[in-house]
C-alpha cells in the first residue's frame, strides 16, 4: 500500500470525482467519500455532519491528508435552504477540522471567488485582501473557512472560482450547463444571458492537479506553520456567460440567434452575484506550484470532437 494516503469528500462531485483520479493517479492511497450518489465500495458513505461516522472513517483509513470538496455549491440552492447549507458548509466542515486536528491529519478545504464582492476595479484579489461575500453562498463559504483555519492549525484554504470539466450532468456546472442552452433543447425563442458578470472557468482536472500538489508540498514539510494557509487558483479565461455561449456554439457549430445578451446584471441569477472576483495565483506561484491550465477552446474542442481543420 502506498505510503500517503488521502481522503476525498464529494468524491461523487464535479470537483471530488476529478481529485479522486489525480491523486490515484500519483500513487496516492485514494479513499473517497460521498453521501447520496456514494456507491460502497468504490465511493464509502459518510455523513460529514455524524461525528461518530467522520471518527470511524478517520480512524479506519489513516489519512495524512482530507481533501474537502463536499458541500452545497450552488448560490441559489443555498438561499433556498439556508439551515441545511449552513449544518454542511459549516458545522460539518468545523466538525472535519477539529477531528482532523486530534489526528494530525491535513485538512485542505475547498472555498470559492465569492468570499469577495466582486464590485468593479476590485480585482484581482490577493488572499490576503479583505473579504466581503456578496451573497449567502459566499457567507457560509467564508465561515467555512474561518470555521476550519480557527480549528487546526493544519487547515489549508484553496478558492477557486466557477468550475467545468468532465460531468455527469450538464447542470452539474454553471458552464457545462450552458451547452444545453446553445443546443437550444428547449427550443426557445429567446433567451437573456448574462454579458455583464466577468467569469474566469476553471478545468476541474487542473484544480484536481494543484490539489495533489499542495498535498504533496504540505506533507512533505516538517514546518507547517510557515506556509501559507490562504490559497488560491484561478485560469486567466476571462469572459462573460454570454461570451462563453459563443464560444461553444463556435465550436460545436451552432447558431446561438436565440441567445441574447444582458449588460447590465445576471438577468437569471435569484441572488446578487459579483462583477468581478479574478483570484490572483500568487501564493502558489510563491510555493513553486505550477498554475497553468487548458485553454478553454482546447479543452472543449476535445470534448466536443470539433476539432476544425
Amino acid at each position: 500500500m502506498p505510503e500517503k494516503t488521502v481522503v476525498v469528500t464529494g468524491a461523487t462531485g464535479l470537483l471530488g470525482r476529478q481529485c479522486v483520479k489525480a491523486f490515484e493517479g500519483a500513487g496516492w492511497n485514494t479513499v473517497g467519500t460521498g453521501f447520496s450518489r456514494a456507491n460502497p465500495p468504490a465511493i464509502l458513505k459518510v455523513d460529514l455532519g455524524n461525528v461518530g461516522e467522520v471518527v470511524r472513517l478517520l480512524e479506519e483509513v489513516k489519512p495524512k491528508v482530507v481533501v474537502h470538496c463536499a458541500a452545497e455549491r450552488f448560490p441559489d440552492k443555498c438561499d433556498a435552504d439556508p439551515e441545511g447549507v449552513e449544518r454542511l458548509n459549516v458545522q460539518a466542515s468545523n466538525g472535519l477540522a477539529q477531528e482532523c486536528a486530534n489526528r494530525d491529519v491535513i485538512l485542505i478545504y475547498i472555498s470559492t471567488d465569492y468570499v469577495f464582492d466582486g464590485k468593479p476595479g476590485a480585482a484581482p484579489y490577493e488572499a490576503n485582501a479583505p473579504t466581503s461575500p456578496p451573497n449567502f453562498y459566499g457567507e457560509t463559504k467564508l465561515a467555512g473557512e474561518q470555521a476550519v483555519l480557527s480549528a487546526w492549525k493544519k487547515s489549508v484554504v484553496l478558492r477557486v472560482p466557477v468550475l467545468y470539466g468532465e460531468v455527469e450532468e450538464n447542470k452539474e456546472s454553471a458552464v457545462n450547463v450552458l451547452l444545453d442552452t446553445v443546443w437550444n433543447k428547449a427550443g426557445k425563442d429567446r433567451v437573456e444571458m448574462d454579458h455583464w458578470s466577468i467569469r474566469y472557468p476553471t478545468n476541474t482536472s487542473d484544480v484536481a492537479r494543484v490539489l495533489k500538489d499542495v498535498a504533496e508540498r504540505y506533507t512533505s514539510t516538517a514546518d507547517i506553520g510557515s506556509l501559507p494557509k490562504i490559497l488560491q487558483f484561478s485560469s486567466e479565461d476571462r469572459m462573460t456567460k454570454y461570451e462563453i455561449c459563443q464560444k461553444l456554439s463556435g465550436i460545436a457549430g451552432l447558431s446561438i440567434n436565440h441567445i441574447v445578451g444582458n449588460d447590465k446584471n445576471d438577468p437569471n441569477a435569484a441572488v446578487v452575484r459579483p462583477y468581478d472576483c479574478h483570484l490572483s495565483t500568487k501564493v502558489l506561484k510563491d510555493l513553486g506550484i505550477s498554475v497553468d491550465t487548458v485553454p478553454f477552446d482546447t479543452w472543449w474542442q476535445r470534448h466536443l470532437h470539433a476539432f476544425k481543420h
